[in-house]
């Protein structure tokens, strides 16, 4: 078995904000069978306590950026985790990365590099007589893991893969913290993890870790790009060999429709209805689970909302995010009986809209993978999807050759603009008025493979090409 520690910022069922949570809780039990030994280690936040309660401490830091901290043993399925209770940097209540402003914590960067160092430590000492042999460090929170591993002279033997979830979140720091993150001022320049005069998280994890990762084939390519790469496009070209796409999956025994077909989908569809208070229609049930932000493209989505209305579509959306995106939602929702709006979040509602929505709208301008499409697809909600990243690699769309073929399970649009959206919308809704195709997408759909399988091999064999025969 490869020993290897995950380190993430978040991690479903503990704490999420979105898709890395997901990924990171996945992962342990799909690696399992493919002889990776994966554990974890995640902050000890209070809605962590919570959920766990009281759970034993088996590493002891004098001194961590600060304060005294704990790391402490859970259990996650089959699979070890461990916290990080330092609560001088991770006891606050509310949003694991804002303050009650809505504007990041000051000090992410002392509480980020502390998990990245809790994660060195742990590879410098073992834990319960237990070392890895790799480190899976997710975003810029663990970036700078590979920093601390050179300091403690690990590097060598202590492998690291870095995984990309969105390159848009970069943990940028002063650099005058240099002192105060312990990080060696020899690594402050242009081929470390300099980023115009500032301490980057993720530029340290891109540059120092030794494979690279992301979260579809599709993303990998455009990281390479100045449309894309946000400024890291050139650090990402220079170790194009070392980085690989990988497509997230997602849990089967947590994502399981009761039905197989339409019929059988009808019923949520009803019920979803009736929940939003939404009427009948000549048109699709159309659902949108997302943070409302410009990158998710729900821009466009209100301007093109009418050509969905027109055609006796619906709209249900559950979401949060931008405040002058929520009150338009909200101000449509008002004037449009066809329009619900249930702005937050709810683990529980999102899986009644994804088992009762006819399609899913995802019209990102970029998105690294995606889940809820994956959802969509597996519960025969068809997506209708920008051309972008995971969306263009797990989206068969609905074209002449394609619906000729059998094989298509959703619309694409391109370039992500409010008329190709339109455009896709009326498609769609084309789609919907001939039953015998629609039909056929949906159990196209819902047999597409959407699970860990494929994705956890392919994970496994990065980590053995690090750290040699087991």
């Amino acid at each position: 078995m490869t020993r290897v520690l995950s380190v993430a910022s978040e991690c479903v069922p503990f704490v999420k904000t979105g898709g890395l949570a997901d990924v990171a809780g996945a992962l342990p039990g799909a690696l399992a069978s493919a002889a990776v030994e994966m554990r974890s280690l995640l902050p000890f936040y209070p809605a962590v306590r919570e959920a766990t309660g009281e759970v034993p401490s088996v590493f002891q830091i004098e001194d961590l950026f600060g304060g005294a901290a704990a790391i402490r043993r859970g259990q996650m399925g089959a699979a070890a985790i461990y916290f990080l209770d330092a609560p001088h940097l991770f006891d606050r209540a509310g949003n694991i990365y804002l303050g009650p402003d809505g504007k990041d914590w000051p000090d992410n960067p002392v509480r980020f590099a502390a998990l990245s160092r809790a994660a060195a430590l742990i590879a410098l000492h073992g834990i319960e007589g237990w070392r890895p042999q790799a480190l899976h460090l997710h975003d810029w929170q663990a970036g700078l893991t590979p920093v601390y591993l050179r300091e403690f002279r690990l590097a060598e033997r202590i492998k690291t893969l870095i995984t990309i979830h969105n390159i848009a979140f970069q943990g940028l720091a002063p650099a005058h913290l240099l002192s105060a993150l312990d990080l060696p001022a020899q690594g402050f320049t242009r081929d470390g993890f300099e980023y115009w005069g500032q301490i980057s998280a993720l530029k340290a994890g891109i540059v120092y870790a030794d494979k690279i990762s992301t979260v579809s084939p599709t993303y990998a390519e455009e990281l390479m790009t100045p449309q894309f790469g946000m400024g890291l496009e050139g650090v990402l070209r220079d170790r194009a060999g070392d980085l690989s796409g990988i497509l997230n999956g997602i849990d089967l025994e947590v994502w399981a429709p009761d039905y197989k077909t339409r019929r059988g989908k009808e019923k949520h569809t009803k019920a979803l209805r009736a929940e939003f208070g939404l009427p009948e229609g000549d048109g699709p049930l159309c659902v949108v689970i997302s943070r409302l932000t410009g990158q998710k493209g729900l821009d466009l989505l209100i301007e093109a909302l009418p050509a969905l209305l027109e055609n006796g579509g619906q709209l249900a959306l559950l979401g949060s995010g931008d405040a002058a995106m929520e009150a338009q939602f909200r101000a449509l929702a008002e004037r449009h009986p066809a329009v619900a709006v249930h702005i937050g979040y709810d683990e529980a509602l999102s899986h009644r809209m994804i088992a009762g929505g006819e399609a899913i709208l995802v019209p990102s301008r970029f998105e690294p993978c995606g889940l809820t499409q994956l959802y969509g697809l597996h519960y025969g909600t068809l997506p209708l999807v920008s051309l972008t990243g995971g969306l263009a690699d797990t989206v068969i769309p609905a074209t002449a050759a394609t619906l000729a073929a059998g094989v298509a399970t959703g619309i694409q649009f391109n370039p992500v603009d409010t008329q190709s959206l339109v455009n896709a919308i009326h498609r769609l809704c084309r789609l919907y008025r001939q039953p015998d195709i629609w039909d056929k997408m949906l159990r196209n759909a819902m047999a597409h493979p959407v699970g860990w399988d494929s994705s956890a091999r392919a994970y496994a064999d990065l980590f053995q090409t690090i750290t040699g025969p087991v």
